[in-house]
């Protein structure tokens, strides 16, 4: 599904040298893949999710999705990519404090070109448990609420990639549990799911862990 080739990423502070955040990564993930990106902080694992979901581009090296390098796409074309294939979850879930879940989960499909979008909200609502919480805003809602109504909204557009940042970064342990529960049911029903963490626990819990050192892949293992 994707396949990423020589990657590099470097940056250059003012005044200070230059910091390769990934220094020569190539890296294939398939479709219907759980896959655990871990290391410590400042390893590179965050910018490689960055580059993954076309949130940032790499300084040299190719991203293919499905054979096709889109690197060298326009900056509308990577946002239309990013809309309908890629869905995203944060640790900080971003959710609008002032709207109801069901118009949280619905922000995406503003930005998408079908023809209709009739009942997709309420769909994915009802896919992470929260069909009945549709109508309650974010200040009503636990944390793990809050954490599936984020899910819910990387969920509606029906992508064919789901890129997870430190989501139960915020949660406890037990609610956190409930979440990689949810994520294993996803990857059950075909979705592909990329989760960087740094918890032990979560990278055990997927199928295969990608151990990210000083920009560079320093191991890859399947459970």
């Amino acid at each position: 599904m994707i396949e990423l080739r020589d990657l590099r990423k470097t940056y250059t502070p003012k005044g200070s040298a230059t910091v390769r955040a990934l220094d020569g990564v190539s890296l294939r993930i398939e479709r219907g893949e759980l896959l655990a990106i871990v290391g410590a902080s400042g390893s590179g694992k965050s910018t490689l999710l960055n580059v993954l979901g076309l949130l940032d581009l790499p300084t040299s090296g190719g991203v293919l999705y499905d054979g096709r390098d889109v690197t060298g796409l326009s900056p509308r074309e990577q946002a239309r990519l990013r809309n309908e294939k890629i869905g995203f979850v944060f640790q900080a879930f971003h959710l609008l404090p002032r709207s109801t879940a069901r118009e949280n989960v619905e922000l995406p499909l503003l930005y998408s070109e079908r023809r209709s979008i009739d009942s997709l909200a309420e769909r994915a609502l009802e896919i992470v448990g929260l069909a009945d919480r549709a109508g309650h805003r974010p200040s009503e809602l636990s944390g793990g609420q809050q954490q599936r109504v984020a899910i819910a909204r990387a969920l509606v557009n029906e992508p064919d990639l789901v890129l997870a940042d430190e989501p139960t970064g915020n949660l406890d342990s037990r609610t956190a549990g409930e979440i990689l529960e949810l994520f294993a049911k996803l990857n059950a029903a075909g979705r592909t799911i990329v989760v960087v963490t740094h918890d032990a626990g979560v990278a055990k819990a997927c199928g295969r862990t990608v151990r990210i050192e000083d920009g560079r892949i320093a191991s890859d293992g399947r459970a």
